[in-house]
């Protein structure tokens, strides 16, 4: 799965972490093992020092076997009296090892050169914790939002605000559901405060649960973050790395950016490098298409109408709505 690197070297070092925590709470029971019983460190070094002596008989090659033969056999004589002596103390050989959060990889994160579940367990919580971060609310879900916002109002020529919202809603959630890395691009259009922020974060959020490496920005946040690192303001690393590399990426509020050669430039980029690479966008945005017609190149506007497909929001302002407390119907 794609993240950002800034989430897989989070994800290692908790990992490190673990490892070291098992690794510290095994050494402090064998210190107190050996304080109860000080014939255990004796053991312990008669056991270390067998296994130095087979690694000396091995290299000596075939006049070394008998003696190899006979330190195997003193090593089991050796580690069956520390069992004897641990099982005394009412303890297993187990309880001397250290406890890994997971036993399969060991706090590796890796098992046979694959990616334990644990990993991508932390990946996942990284990656939906570093969104929520990011975003002026807490994480948005299908569960939260309400079409009782939304005019139910009948229209002349077109159905009411809530009907058109209710098929929008209909297909995020679709999307969400079967969101895989050959899933459409979107353009999430319409006024402002119309709920485009909390669906695409919705369906960020059902992504993050099925495992994709998923990443949210504003537009804004983005060019500057690209402007300080083309002008040398930044600290080093590449900023488009991840965008191009996680499995979906949200790009929100497009059109609220300053505007310039560089910015249109920077974000033409990433939005035809993830086409080439085929992977999903989702983009939001207030502007209608003539504006982005007056805002952007022509190429960029074209890629956009020609590889996204359009998802429509209507209606009143619901941020302002809930100013003036008034509540869903």
């Amino acid at each position: 799965m794609g993240y950002g690197r800034e989430v897989y070297l989070s994800a290692e070092k908790i990992l490190r972490e673990r490892r070291r925590a098992a690794r510290e709470e095994a050494e402090r029971r064998k210190a107190a093992f050996r304080g109860e019983c000080p014939q255990a460190e004796e053991l312990e070094r008669r056991l270390s020092s067998t296994a130095v002596r087979a690694a000396k008989a091995v290299l000596g090659g075939e006049s070394a076997r008998g003696r190899l033969e006979k330190l195997k056999e003193e090593n089991k004589a050796v580690q069956a009296e520390y069992a004897r002596l641990l099982a005394a103390h009412g303890m297993k050989p187990d309880d001397l090892e250290p406890h890994y959060a997971c036993p399969r990889c060991k706090d590796t994160g890796y098992v046979d050169g694959k990616m334990c579940a644990c990993l991508k367990g932390l990946l996942r919580a990284e990656s939906f914790r570093r969104l929520n971060a990011l975003t002026p609310l807490s994480l948005s879900t299908f569960e939260s939002f309400s079409l009782g916002w939304y005019s139910n109002e009948p229209r002349e020529s077109r159905p009411s605000d809530r009907e058109i919202m209710g098929d929008t809603f209909r297909f995020c959630a679709a999307y969400a559901e079967h969101f895989s890395t050959e899933s459409p691009n979107l353009i999430l259009t319409g006024g402002t405060g119309l709920g485009k922020t909390h669906l695409s974060l919705a369906i960020a959020n059902a992504a993050i649960e099925k495992g994709f490496g998923t990443v949210y920005c504003s537009v804004g946040g983005l060019v500057k973050k690209l402007e300080d690192e083309h002008f040398g303001r930044g600290n080093g690393e590449d900023p488009s790395g991840p965008l191009l590399a996680c499995d979906l990426l949200i790009l929100d509020d497009l059109g609220t950016e300053f505007r310039s050669s560089f910015s249109t430039a920077a974000i033409y980029a990433i939005v035809n490098g993830r086409l080439l690479a085929q992977k999903p966008t989702l983009i939001s945005t207030n502007l209608s298409v003539r504006e982005m017609m007056e805002f952007y190149s022509e190429r960029f506007v074209s890629r956009i109408i020609g590889s996204y497909r359009r998802v429509v929001f209507v209606g009143k302002d619901i941020r302002q709505q809930k100013r003036l407390c008034r509540a869903p119907k």
